[in-house]
């Protein structure tokens, strides 16, 4: 294992002995990048405020410009980091550029799902899930910037239907 990679190789996190397997690997929505992306695009601006400013403050401006472009970078970078996975067994979360932080709900523990979209999130195709879970605290409550959110949810509700913990669904006679 490398110190520092731009992926975070979620198969590695799989209990593959047990048959587990990945069902569905959740990238953030690209609108999450937009706030990294408006920040590095600030520092360019700030860049350009040299042209303007007095030479004693050229430092002050080339400081201020590179810590926007690093924080931006930065951003960006932890947001390519964040991965949501749903397998047949678990659904985890695994983020952090140098530190790894990995949160995991077993699919029995799995009580609800909640999907906002913001009209924003409905109008680009993208909504954040809150899970509630039988545990009070835990690490995976809430997944922002999730594409197709309908869909990922339905991804869920199979993966639930099909482990067969909450009974076999019944037929509905007409």
């Amino acid at each position: 294992m490398e110190p520092f990679e731009l992926d975070p190789k979620v198969d590695r996190h799989l209990i593959a002995d047990e048959g587990e397997i990945v069902i569905d690997e959740v990238r953030k929505h690209w609108v999450a990048y937009l706030g990294p992306a408006l920040e590095v695009l600030g520092s360019l601006l700030v860049l350009f405020l040299l042209i303007w400013t007095p030479q004693p403050l050229d430092w002050v401006i080339s400081l201020l410009s590179a810590g926007l472009l690093i924080h931006g970078i930065w951003r960006a970078a932890g947001v390519h980091m964040d991965r949501f996975v749903i397998t047949n067994m678990r659904v985890f979360r695994v983020h952090g550029i140098f530190t790894r932080n990995i949160a995991t709900m077993p699919i029995q523990r799995i009580l609800d799902i909640s999907v906002h979209k913001p009209l924003i999130g409905r109008m680009f195709g993208y909504g954040h899930f809150i899970f509630e879970s039988a545990a009070q605290d835990q690490g995976l409550r809430k997944i922002p910037f999730v594409g197709d959110p309908d869909e990922r949810g339905l991804t869920i509700q199979r993966v639930i239907a099909r482990s067969g913990l909450r009974g076999r669904p019944t037929q509905w006679n007409a």
